[in-house]
């Protein structure tokens, strides 16, 4: 039977334990884990440590942060998905009395609410949660500190709402709606708000000496939606694949696509650095690739999860160390080495299994104005619009069932596209938010506004 270890060629493991043993090594972390999940499964994992004859496997917990916040927004869009709540809803519909009640549900998912990045002092990750018993502890006298949904502010207390609204919505404690709404479907069960055996202490490695101190481990609290879990790189390689393809025990390839999309406005240095945020995941663009995932950190632990859709591979790695490697450069890296030397190979064409003739009838050249695109019928993306050269508006329609698409990306996503029709029920041309593509140029048979000159198409002579 072939182990996963066996499913990379042996060059390519080589190359990813070199990347992590040199991120433990330059890092100076106590210990290094990581695993790399290809087309839908584990397909790697490596350890380094500085305890000889001790290396972590992948049933090992480490403290996860930050990507907490993640396992957070999927249960908020799971009660969206259900109909309990809309994500223009404000706050104070489901949480009166918070003084954030304006900012809407998706503003906390995209960090744009304008909450504070931390909550009121003491740091919150150095000491016990029972000294924030209440969300008003959490944020504080003036807990808006920018105009809400203007401007991207990360905020830690804005993912605790988001656990006080789950916890209000569902009647239970996050904790318990986390566990049986994601984890247990998901098969995480090594995935938990308190650390469970076999798992890794957190350290801080002194800047200057090769020396260690020993991290406290506090319970969060109401902060724990912000970053409370502990994981193992099995798990979240699992949990990786389930944000790349969805699972219908839990949310859908369509909401977890809408979790990847860019939700919150780019500052200046997001657009220089290529960054952004979704709907609980981290967003950016390195080496050419699109990535997507989250990165984490509390006192003595690091994490990180990277994930390249169009490649079909993901990363985790976790480290015991309050400082020291770039695990979002590792991640990435390791992604690199694993879709660089082995590169996806693409599913079989299959054929479309049915496809009404009303919507063939529309598939081909269509020219809007004088620029020529193209309507594409497939088995996989349904209805496509793209240029047929350079990089125009392009996006990707679901039936509506009536004859109609509604785009679903870039430029036309969330407009109509339909086909009108002459008298006799032949197609005239196509109507896009109210932009008429015909089949020829300036077709003078179809509806043209502002009409066609009736000399039609000539030289300058």
């Amino acid at each position: 039977m072939t182990t996963p270890q066996e499913d990379l060629l042996p060059g390519t493991r080589r190359a990813l334990l070199r990347r992590i043993a040199l991120a433990q090594a330059e890092g100076r972390a106590p210990s290094l884990v990581a695993a790399v999940a290809r087309d839908g499964r584990a397909v790697w994992h490596g350890a380094r440590t500085s305890v000889e004859g001790h290396g972590p496997d992948e049933h090992v917990q480490y403290r996860v942060g930050s990507i907490t916040k993640t396992f957070t927004a999927v249960l908020v869009l799971r009660l969206r998905d259900e109909g309990a709540l809309d994500l223009g809803d404000p706050l104070e519909k489901h949480l009166p009395g918070t003084g954030a009640g304006e900012a809407t549900i998706a503003d906390l998912l995209a960090h744009t609410s304008g909450l504070a990045a931390e909550s009121p002092a003491p740091w919150w990750e150095r000491t016990p949660g029972s000294l924030r018993p209440e969300l008003a502890d959490v944020l504080g006298e003036q807990p808006l500190l920018h105009p809400v949904g203007r401007r991207f502010h990360y905020s830690n207390p804005g993912y605790t709402v988001l656990g006080a609204l789950v916890e209000k919505l569902r009647g239970e404690p996050w904790e318990e709606v986390l566990r049986g709404d994601v984890l247990e479907p998901l098969g995480l069960d090594r995935t938990s708000a308190r650390p469970r055996a076999p798992h890794a202490g957190g350290w801080a490695v002194h800047p200057w000496a090769d020396v260690l101190l020993p991290e406290p481990t506090e319970d969060l609290g109401r902060m724990a939606p912000a970053g409370q879990l502990w994981s193992t790189t099995g798990d979240l390689a699992r949990f990786a694949v389930f944000l790349a393809r969805g699972d219908d025990r839990v949310l859908s390839a369509e909401t977890v696509r809408e979790m990847r999309t860019p939700a919150a406005p780019a500052e200046a240095s997001d657009v220089l650095d290529g960054s952004a945020y979704g709907l609980g995941l981290q967003i950016r663009r390195q080496d050419g690739r699109l990535l997507v995932g989250h990165s984490g950190s509390l006192p003595g632990f690091l994490a990180n999860l990277t994930i390249s859709v169009e490649d079909d591979v993901a990363a985790v790695v976790l480290a015991n160390c309050t400082s020291g490697p770039q695990l979002s450069d590792v991640g990435a890296d390791l992604v690199r080495i694993v879709a660089d030397a082995e590169p996806r190979i693409p599913d079989p064409w299959r054929p479309m299994s049915e496809v009404d003739a009303s919507t063939l009838e529309v598939a081909g050249p269509w020219y809007w104005g004088t620029y020529a695109f193209a309507v594409r019928l497939s088995a996989d993306e349904g209805v496509s619009l793209e240029p047929l050269s350079g990089s125009g508006r392009r996006s990707r329609f679901t039936a509506n069932g009536d004859g109609t698409w509604t785009g679903r990306e870039g430029y036309y996503a969330g407009e109509l596209l339909k086909a009108v029709r002459r008298a006799d029920g032949t197609v005239s041309h196509l109507d896009l938010g109210s932009f008429v593509f015909t089949r020829r140029p300036y077709d003078e048979e179809a509806s043209a506004p502002g009409g066609v000159d009736p000399e039609g198409w000539r030289g300058i002579g």
